[in-house]
Protein backbone atom coordinates (compact mmCIF):
# COMPACT_ATOMS: atom_id res chain seq x y z
CA UNK A 1 0.00 0.00 0.00
CA UNK A 2 1.39 3.65 -0.62
CA UNK A 3 -0.65 6.30 -0.35
CA UNK A 4 1.00 9.12 -2.42
CA UNK A 5 -1.39 11.87 -2.03
CA UNK A 6 -0.23 12.56 1.83
CA UNK A 7 3.27 11.01 2.09
CA UNK A 8 5.83 8.22 0.84
CA UNK A 9 5.32 5.42 2.82
CA UNK A 10 6.31 1.93 3.12
CA UNK A 11 4.48 -1.41 2.34
CA UNK A 12 1.62 -2.15 4.82
CA UNK A 13 1.08 -5.55 5.24
CA UNK A 14 -2.85 -6.01 6.12
CA UNK A 15 -2.04 -8.90 8.66
CA UNK A 16 -0.01 -6.55 10.98
CA UNK A 17 -0.71 -3.48 13.51
CA UNK A 18 0.31 -0.36 12.72
CA UNK A 19 1.83 2.01 14.79
CA UNK A 20 2.23 5.85 14.25
CA UNK A 21 3.77 8.27 16.43
CA UNK A 22 5.04 12.05 15.38
CA UNK A 23 4.26 15.20 17.30
CA UNK A 24 1.87 17.38 17.20
CA UNK A 25 0.38 18.52 14.22
CA UNK A 26 2.07 16.29 12.08
CA UNK A 27 -0.77 15.10 10.38
CA UNK A 28 -0.67 11.92 12.23
CA UNK A 29 -4.56 11.04 12.54
CA UNK A 30 -5.25 12.30 9.22
CA UNK A 31 -2.90 9.30 7.96
CA UNK A 32 -4.15 6.55 10.30
CA UNK A 33 -7.69 7.19 9.08
CA UNK A 34 -6.15 7.25 5.05
CA UNK A 35 -4.92 3.85 6.50
CA UNK A 36 -8.07 2.78 7.75
CA UNK A 37 -10.13 3.47 5.00
CA UNK A 38 -7.82 2.47 2.21
CA UNK A 39 -7.18 -1.04 3.76
CA UNK A 40 -8.95 -2.05 6.84
CA UNK A 41 -8.50 -1.56 10.16
CA UNK A 42 -9.49 0.00 13.63
CA UNK A 43 -7.89 3.70 14.62
CA UNK A 44 -6.58 3.60 18.36
CA UNK A 45 -5.80 6.20 20.56
CA UNK A 46 -1.89 7.26 22.04
CA UNK A 47 -2.56 10.41 22.61
CA UNK A 48 -2.86 10.87 26.59
CA UNK A 49 -4.72 14.19 26.33
CA UNK A 50 -7.16 12.66 23.70
CA UNK A 51 -8.27 10.46 26.10
CA UNK A 52 -10.68 13.12 28.18
CA UNK A 53 -14.02 13.46 27.06
CA UNK A 54 -14.50 16.94 28.15
CA UNK A 55 -12.02 17.82 25.16
CA UNK A 56 -12.49 17.35 21.53
CA UNK A 57 -11.59 20.73 19.66
CA UNK A 58 -8.67 21.93 22.04
CA UNK A 59 -6.68 18.50 21.84
CA UNK A 60 -7.63 18.50 17.96
CA UNK A 61 -9.39 15.06 18.88
CA UNK A 62 -10.61 13.54 15.50
CA UNK A 63 -14.12 14.79 14.64
CA UNK A 64 -17.22 13.20 15.45
CA UNK A 65 -17.32 12.97 11.17
CA UNK A 66 -13.84 11.56 11.36
CA UNK A 67 -14.87 8.89 13.44
CA UNK A 68 -18.04 7.78 11.36
CA UNK A 69 -15.69 7.00 8.49
CA UNK A 70 -13.54 4.05 10.18
CA UNK A 71 -14.04 2.70 14.04
CA UNK A 72 -12.33 4.64 16.84
CA UNK A 73 -11.15 3.77 20.06
CA UNK A 74 -9.75 5.09 23.55
CA UNK A 75 -11.04 8.45 22.01
CA UNK A 76 -12.90 10.46 24.98
CA UNK A 77 -13.74 7.91 27.38
CA UNK A 78 -12.57 9.23 30.44
CA UNK A 79 -13.70 11.65 32.87
CA UNK A 80 -11.58 14.48 33.96
CA UNK A 81 -10.89 13.93 37.28
CA UNK A 82 -10.48 10.03 36.66
CA UNK A 83 -6.42 8.60 37.28
CA UNK A 84 -5.26 7.62 33.88
CA UNK A 85 -1.71 6.30 33.47
CA UNK A 86 0.46 4.58 30.49
CA UNK A 87 -0.58 1.09 32.33
CA UNK A 88 -4.63 2.11 32.24
CA UNK A 89 -3.81 2.55 28.79
CA UNK A 90 -1.75 -0.41 28.02
CA UNK A 91 -4.51 -2.44 29.77
CA UNK A 92 -7.16 -0.93 27.84
CA UNK A 93 -5.12 -1.73 24.18
CA UNK A 94 -3.89 -5.13 25.02
CA UNK A 95 -7.55 -6.45 24.47
CA UNK A 96 -7.89 -4.86 21.27
CA UNK A 97 -4.70 -6.37 19.62
CA UNK A 98 -6.78 -9.72 19.73
CA UNK A 99 -9.95 -8.05 17.94
CA UNK A 100 -11.04 -8.62 14.46
CA UNK A 101 -10.14 -5.42 12.85
CA UNK A 102 -6.20 -4.73 12.50
CA UNK A 103 -5.18 -1.93 15.03
CA UNK A 104 -4.04 1.25 13.64
CA UNK A 105 -2.31 2.78 17.04
CA UNK A 106 -1.29 6.59 16.60
CA UNK A 107 -0.28 9.11 18.77
CA UNK A 108 2.14 11.17 20.34
CA UNK A 109 2.67 9.93 23.97
CA UNK A 110 6.25 8.32 23.33
CA UNK A 111 5.76 6.17 27.04
CA UNK A 112 2.44 4.42 25.66
CA UNK A 113 4.19 3.29 22.69
CA UNK A 114 7.39 2.34 24.30
CA UNK A 115 5.55 0.31 27.20
CA UNK A 116 3.11 -1.34 24.00
CA UNK A 117 6.58 -2.53 22.10
CA UNK A 118 8.97 -2.65 25.30
CA UNK A 119 6.72 -3.76 28.06
CA UNK A 120 6.15 -1.87 31.42
CA UNK A 121 6.27 -2.76 35.38
CA UNK A 122 3.54 -4.00 36.93
CA UNK A 123 3.30 -1.05 39.55
CA UNK A 124 1.15 -0.88 42.32
CA UNK A 125 -1.92 1.68 42.13
CA UNK A 126 -1.36 5.22 43.56
CA UNK A 127 -3.70 5.45 46.79
CA UNK A 128 -5.70 8.73 46.84
CA UNK A 129 -4.10 10.11 49.40
CA UNK A 130 -0.17 10.13 47.65
CA UNK A 131 -1.59 11.69 44.65
CA UNK A 132 -3.47 14.56 46.69
CA UNK A 133 -0.48 15.40 48.32
CA UNK A 134 1.73 14.99 45.42
CA UNK A 135 -0.79 17.43 43.62
CA UNK A 136 0.05 20.17 46.42
CA UNK A 137 3.67 20.16 45.68
CA UNK A 138 5.69 22.42 43.45
CA UNK A 139 7.27 20.95 40.12
CA UNK A 140 10.53 21.80 41.78
CA UNK A 141 9.60 19.82 44.80
CA UNK A 142 8.76 16.54 42.94
CA UNK A 143 11.92 17.06 41.21
CA UNK A 144 13.85 17.28 44.48
CA UNK A 145 12.17 14.07 46.14
CA UNK A 146 13.00 11.78 42.60
CA UNK A 147 16.00 9.78 42.83
CA UNK A 148 19.18 10.78 40.31
CA UNK A 149 18.92 7.36 38.43
CA UNK A 150 15.05 8.04 37.74
CA UNK A 151 15.38 11.53 37.03
CA UNK A 152 17.97 10.51 34.12
CA UNK A 153 15.58 9.03 31.88
CA UNK A 154 12.61 11.64 32.27
CA UNK A 155 11.79 14.71 30.94
CA UNK A 156 11.86 17.03 33.82
CA UNK A 157 10.54 19.74 32.26
CA UNK A 158 6.86 17.39 32.19
CA UNK A 159 5.47 17.00 35.38
CA UNK A 160 3.13 14.42 34.94
CA UNK A 161 5.93 12.32 34.69
CA UNK A 162 7.91 13.68 37.37
CA UNK A 163 4.96 13.29 39.13
CA UNK A 164 4.49 9.90 38.77
CA UNK A 165 8.05 8.91 39.70
CA UNK A 166 7.88 10.75 42.90
CA UNK A 167 4.51 8.88 43.71
CA UNK A 168 5.59 5.17 42.89
CA UNK A 169 8.43 6.61 45.40
CA UNK A 170 6.09 7.26 47.72
CA UNK A 171 3.71 4.28 47.28
CA UNK A 172 6.00 1.24 46.78
CA UNK A 173 9.11 2.44 48.81
CA UNK A 174 11.58 1.76 45.51
CA UNK A 175 12.22 4.03 42.74
CA UNK A 176 10.54 3.65 39.22
CA UNK A 177 14.00 3.23 37.60
CA UNK A 178 14.11 -0.15 40.04
CA UNK A 179 10.73 -0.91 38.81
CA UNK A 180 11.81 -0.52 35.29
CA UNK A 181 14.36 -2.74 35.48
CA UNK A 182 12.15 -5.37 36.11
CA UNK A 183 9.95 -4.88 33.10
CA UNK A 184 8.07 -8.01 31.62
CA UNK A 185 7.71 -9.06 28.30
CA UNK A 186 6.15 -6.68 26.11
CA UNK A 187 2.53 -7.25 24.46
CA UNK A 188 3.28 -5.95 21.06
CA UNK A 189 7.04 -6.28 19.86
CA UNK A 190 8.05 -3.76 17.27
CA UNK A 191 8.79 -6.62 14.92
CA UNK A 192 5.50 -7.77 14.71
CA UNK A 193 4.43 -4.55 13.92
CA UNK A 194 4.25 -1.89 11.14
CA UNK A 195 5.95 1.18 13.25
CA UNK A 196 6.06 4.37 11.54
CA UNK A 197 6.93 7.55 12.81
CA UNK A 198 6.43 11.11 11.19
CA UNK A 199 9.71 13.61 10.92
CA UNK A 200 7.87 17.16 10.03
CA UNK A 201 10.64 19.60 9.07
CA UNK A 202 10.27 22.18 12.09
CA UNK A 203 9.22 25.55 10.28
CA UNK A 204 6.44 24.20 8.33
CA UNK A 205 5.46 22.31 11.65
CA UNK A 206 5.62 25.68 13.39
CA UNK A 207 3.28 27.05 10.56
CA UNK A 208 0.84 24.51 11.32
CA UNK A 209 0.73 24.68 14.84
CA UNK A 210 -0.50 28.39 14.84
CA UNK A 211 -2.79 27.60 11.82
CA UNK A 212 -4.48 24.89 13.83
CA UNK A 213 -5.02 26.61 16.91
CA UNK A 214 -6.79 29.31 15.18
CA UNK A 215 -8.78 26.73 13.66
CA UNK A 216 -9.70 25.26 17.05
CA UNK A 217 -10.81 28.94 18.22
CA UNK A 218 -12.95 28.92 15.01
CA UNK A 219 -14.60 25.48 15.89
CA UNK A 220 -15.35 26.27 19.84
CA UNK A 221 -12.16 26.04 21.88
CA UNK A 222 -12.89 28.78 23.60
CA UNK A 223 -16.63 27.81 24.70
CA UNK A 224 -15.21 24.44 25.25
CA UNK A 225 -13.01 25.11 28.08
CA UNK A 226 -15.45 27.77 29.49
CA UNK A 227 -17.86 25.09 30.02
CA UNK A 228 -15.53 23.11 32.33
CA UNK A 229 -14.13 26.03 34.29
CA UNK A 230 -16.56 25.08 36.67
CA UNK A 231 -14.86 21.62 37.18
CA UNK A 232 -11.30 23.65 36.88
CA UNK A 233 -8.94 21.83 38.90
CA UNK A 234 -5.20 23.18 37.62
CA UNK A 235 -3.51 19.90 39.66
CA UNK A 236 -5.36 17.59 37.04
CA UNK A 237 -3.71 16.36 34.30
CA UNK A 238 -6.93 16.89 31.91
CA UNK A 239 -6.66 20.74 33.07
CA UNK A 240 -2.37 21.08 31.81
CA UNK A 241 -3.52 20.04 27.94
CA UNK A 242 -1.67 22.51 26.37
CA UNK A 243 -4.05 25.54 25.27
CA UNK A 244 -6.40 24.77 28.27
CA UNK A 245 -4.43 26.77 30.67
CA UNK A 246 -3.73 29.43 28.60
CA UNK A 247 -7.73 30.02 27.55
CA UNK A 248 -8.64 29.40 30.93
CA UNK A 249 -6.66 32.44 31.85
CA UNK A 250 -8.00 34.08 29.46
CA UNK A 251 -11.88 33.77 30.60
CA UNK A 252 -10.70 34.60 34.22
CA UNK A 253 -9.31 37.77 32.73
CA UNK A 254 -5.57 37.74 32.99
CA UNK A 255 -4.64 37.44 29.53
CA UNK A 256 -5.76 38.72 26.00
CA UNK A 257 -7.19 36.43 23.29
CA UNK A 258 -4.51 37.38 21.31
CA UNK A 259 -1.96 37.01 23.99
CA UNK A 260 -3.25 33.41 24.96
CA UNK A 261 -2.74 32.55 21.32
CA UNK A 262 0.34 33.60 21.00
CA UNK A 263 0.90 31.28 24.54
CA UNK A 264 -0.76 28.77 23.48
CA UNK A 265 1.20 28.25 20.07
CA UNK A 266 4.71 28.59 22.05
CA UNK A 267 4.13 26.01 24.66
CA UNK A 268 3.06 23.45 21.47
CA UNK A 269 5.80 24.03 19.32
CA UNK A 270 7.72 23.70 22.69
CA UNK A 271 6.17 20.24 23.17
CA UNK A 272 7.19 19.38 19.46
CA UNK A 273 10.21 20.08 20.06
CA UNK A 274 10.42 17.56 23.17
CA UNK A 275 8.48 15.15 20.72
CA UNK A 276 10.50 14.95 17.88
CA UNK A 277 13.93 15.07 19.99
CA UNK A 278 12.34 12.38 21.79
CA UNK A 279 11.10 9.69 19.08
CA UNK A 280 14.61 10.62 17.35
CA UNK A 281 16.67 9.07 20.20
CA UNK A 282 14.56 6.09 21.26
CA UNK A 283 12.37 5.16 17.92
CA UNK A 284 15.76 4.14 15.42
CA UNK A 285 14.01 1.13 14.93
CA UNK A 286 10.90 2.68 13.56
CA UNK A 287 10.39 3.49 9.71
CA UNK A 288 10.79 7.87 9.61
CA UNK A 289 8.17 9.28 6.66
CA UNK A 290 8.42 13.10 6.15
CA UNK A 291 5.14 14.76 5.28
CA UNK A 292 4.93 16.02 1.62
CA UNK A 293 5.02 19.76 1.90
Amino acid sequence: MNIKNHMQLPDIPTDKPVLIAGPTASGKSALALQIAERAGGVVVNADASQVYGCWRVVTARPSQEEEARAPHRLYGHIEHDAPYSTGHWLREVVPLLAGSERPIIVGGTGLYFSALTQGIADIPTTPAEVRRAADQMSHEALIAAVDARTLAGLDIRNRVRVQRAYEVQATTGRTLADWKAETPPPALPLAHTTPLVLDAPRDWLNDRIARRFDRMLEMGALEEVREMLPRHNPALPAFRAIGVPELIAHIQGDLTLDEARTRATIATRQFAKRQRTWFRARMHAWTSITPEI
